[in-house]
């Protein structure tokens, strides 16, 4: 007997944090639950180049996605990168209210500095995000990001070891839920 042939659909995905609709294809809409999605957000964001990768959660008929990891793209950081500048990086993995993240800094300097000045700034930067990250959501973190908070409020605190010509969070990746 031949079977019959199904086809794939249009599904309206709903992304809050960046307040947009997408559509993503499937049989039905259960099959897209864990599914991700990975959204370029370069023009909303005025060139800087970022990737947003969104998990989509369905519930009844309503597929909603759920920021899982925002990665700033290494062509972004060559183009900030000078001669005559230094950049500083970290990788850690620390918790949220609802989450374990990794937080991976990226830091550039407006000359060149000795080791100690970028020991002090990573260290500095690892101690803020820390303090700044435990008492809030993995989704709220998401947002001030995008809204450049996050980066703002870490380079006024970083500015007093030295100024930064760039201070940014190169990639927020929830590793797992709490």
């Amino acid at each position: 007997m031949a079977q019959a042939k199904r086809k794939k659909k249009f599904f309206d995905v709903e992304m809050p944090i960046i307040k947009k609709e997408t559509q993503a294809q499937a049989y039905e809409i259960k099959d897209l639950d864990g599914r991700l999605i990975n959204y370029d957000l370069t023009r909303m964001l005025r060139g800087k180049n970022i990737v947003l990768q969104l998990k989509i959660k369905v519930d009844k008929e309503e597929a909603t996605a759920i920021p899982r990891q925002i990665k700033l793209l290494s062509s972004f950081m060559r183009r900030a990168v000078r001669k005559g500048t230094n950049y500083i990086e970290d990788s850690f993995s620390t918790n949220c209210k609802d989450a374990q993240i990794r937080i991976k800094p990226s830091l550039i300097t407006r000359r060149k500095v000795s080791r100690a000045i970028r020991k002090a700034l990573r260290e500095k930067a690892r101690e803020e995000i820390t303090n700044y990250v435990k008492d809030k959501t993995s989704e709220k973190l998401f947002e001030e990001l995008l809204k450049n908070q996050f980066q703002k409020d870490l380079s006024l605190k970083l500015k007093k070891i030295y100024p930064l010509s760039l201070c940014e969070i190169r990639v927020l990746k929830v590793e797992k839920e709490l």
